[in-house]
């Protein structure tokens, strides 16, 4: 089974409208003085920055980040291209080119190279497979005094001269928690021994400074 072919009207006007614009734009060099295979190159070149910058543009749009100057040189390369097609439909003496014209096209390949290698080093996003996750901090788990025998009272030993009390700091905020806690322990103490748990009893069995068990023996009593 054959297929025919059918000519895409679309692209047959875009080949004719690039080669038109190709034979401008060497038609323009040729005639500010670059002959030879010189003049051929300078359409190649103009042409090449135009789709560049085009890639450039959709890559930058699709990722989200700012693309003027993708913009910027799909401009120039635009106006090159655009310039040439409307130097050469008479507006333009082309075997006495002015000055400026000739300034130009011989600066176009210093400013090509320039566009064409800010294009392709321009910096992108990294991938957001490509980035690594930071470990979480490892938070080990908070131990809770199990619930035990009251410890042995010490026997007290009095100072053979005596100290002057130190002024006791002002009371600090308990957790509720540890008042649950405590809780817990004075029902426990006050089951096993018939006495409400005192605040030695609680600094000894928490670990807690004393002002902070007499603290928390008032809240239970």
């Amino acid at each position: 089974m054959t297929r025919s072919i059918r000519p895409d009207a679309v692209l047959v006007q875009a080949v004719i409208a690039g080669a038109l614009s190709f034979a401008h734009l060497h038609d323009i060099a040729a005639a500010a003085g670059q002959d030879g295979w010189k003049a051929w190159a300078y359409p190649v070149s103009v042409d090449l920055l135009l789709v560049a910058a085009w890639r450039r543009l959709r890559t930058l749009r699709a990722q989200g980040e700012s693309a003027r100057a993708a913009w910027t040189w799909f401009a120039v390369a635009l106006v090159a291209s655009l310039g040439a097609n409307v130097a050469t439909a008479g507006l333009l003496d082309l075997n006495d080119v002015p000055d400026w014209l000739r300034i130009l096209v011989a600066g176009w390949p210093a400013l090509a190279f320039l566009g064409g290698t800010l294009l392709v080093h321009s910096p992108t996003a990294p991938d957001a497979d490509a980035i690594e996750p930071e470990p979480l901090p490892v938070v080990e788990p908070v131990t809770v005094p199990a619930e035990s025998d009251p410890a042995p009272e010490r026997d007290a030993v009095e100072p053979a001269e005596p100290v002057p009390a130190l002024p006791a700091p002002p009371p600090a905020d308990v957790p509720p928690a540890l008042v649950d806690h405590a809780r817990k322990l004075a029902n426990a103490h006050h089951a096993a021994t018939g006495t409400p748990i005192d605040a030695d009893t609680l600094r000894d069995r928490l670990g807690l400074p004393g002002p902070m068990a007499a603290q928390l023996a008032a809240q239970l009593t």
